[in-house]
């Protein structure tokens, strides 16, 4: 059975890839929205994609784009060849600011997928703050970056992991010194009263 865009194939099809990926700098990716809006093939290869790329929900999107150094190289090197300026896309990142959800504990949230009911986030406790009894509704996964984190009767040290499988709980977790850590969880973790 052969698809009813074969007869007529649209030459932009090439570019879906690179747009489900985030890879097309912001003005090419404005103008590939505007022709998927108008180009029923483009609307059917990227809904075909979609599922592909939502499998990769944890994997940083920007490790897709060159770096930009890598981005300014090319530049010049094509406007040396070529006697063309080429302009380099500029990529805006807003870093998010700390935001206190509890006396003595600040989140800074990296990524939030609520179809999986989980976060990436910074977090940061100041020193002799308690985080409440929990029960883990899912997998978290935590890396101490700085500082001392005791969970239960377990100290941790910069550079360590612990990782907690779902319905395991921790009774008490506290920095005496302050610490800052990665932390990779649910949403859906329910604290003790």
């Amino acid at each position: 059975m052969s698809s009813p865009f074969n007869a007529n194939p649209c030459d932009q099809t090439a570019q879906i890839a690179a747009y489900v990926m985030n890879a097309l700098p912001p003005d090419e990716a404005t103008a590939f929205e505007g022709h998927i809006e108008s180009c029923p093939q483009c609307r059917h290869e990227l809904e075909s994609l979609r599922p592909v790329a939502d499998s990769f929900v944890f994997w940083p999107s920007d490790g897709v784009q060159p770096p930009p150094s890598l981005q300014e190289r090319l530049a010049r090197r094509i406007a040396a060849e070529t006697g063309e300026t080429v302009a380099v896309p500029v990529r805006q990142w807003d870093e998010p600011e700390w935001e206190e959800v509890a006396p003595g504990i600040f989140c800074k949230l990296m990524a939030n997928d609520t179809k999986a009911h989980r976060v990436s986030m910074l977090v940061r406790l100041l020193p002799g703050v308690e985080y409440p009894p929990h029960t883990h509704a899912g997998l978290e996964e935590l890396f101490l970056l700085d500082g001392e984190l005791w969970i239960d009767d377990r100290k941790l040290y910069p550079g360590d992991y612990n990782r907690a499988e779902a319905g395991s709980g921790d009774k008490r977790v506290w920095s005496e010194t302050g610490c800052t850590c990665v932390l990779i969880t649910s949403t859906q973790d329910i604290l003790a009263g």
